[in-house]
Parts: structure tokens; sequence; C-alpha cells
């Protein structure tokens, strides 16, 4: 590679393991990735065997998009096996959970 196109102005890189981890539910982690100046914003979320989110996830103010990393995750109607890609618009909820314990990448285009 030429060392001129190694890095441009805003470039970020973190590595998932390195960021910071927070409990948000039990058995439920969050760890932030990025966020950006307008708000828009990216997260990895892992999930134990046998956790559900406690209540809707209602997806305000915009939309939130789902790679679904590792396991199978489960929106309260329908198993999704790694690899797949999920995009819920704004307005939409579901009831995330998982049976084999998953991990996620979520991104939100709008803060």
């Amino acid at each position: 590679m030429h060392p001129e196109i190694l890095a441009q102005e805003g470039y970020t890189a973190v590595s998932v393991t390195e960021s910071s981890v927070r409990e948000i539910f039990p058995g439920i982690r969050l760890r932030p990735l990025w966020k950006g100046p307008s708000g828009a914003h990216a997260n990895v979320l892992e999930m134990d065997p046998g956790t559900s989110w406690p209540h809707r996830d209602v997806h305000e103010p915009g939309a939130e998009e789902v790679y679904v990393v590792d396991g199978v995750f489960n929106d309260g109607a329908r198993d999704y096996p790694a690899g797949t890609f999920l995009h819920a618009p704004a307005g939409s909820w579901h009831v995330p959970a998982s049976t084999t314990g998953c991990t996620l990448f979520l991104f939100y285009p709008q803060g």
C-alpha cells in the first residue's frame, strides 16, 4: 500500500474487545464503537443465551440497522441466524431476545 493512502482525516478505528462495555440489562451488554457529529452511531450488542429485552425496543427518532455477527437473534417474531442484515425503520419496534446468545452490530444513521 502507498503510505499516503493509509489514513484519511477523520478515519476512526476501534477494537471491539477494547471498547468500553456496559451491561444495559442482565446478560445484555453494549459496546459503543463510534459516534458522529450528527448523532449517527455504531455499537456492538452482546446477548447471553436465554436473554431478552424487558420491554419493546422502539426505534425513535430514526431507523436501526442490525447485522447478526454470531449466534441467533430473535426480534420477538422470528429467528435470524448469523449473516442476517435487518433494517428497522423509524417508529417500528421489536422485543430483542436470543435463546442461543448472539452478537449484533448495530448502526443508527440518525441521532
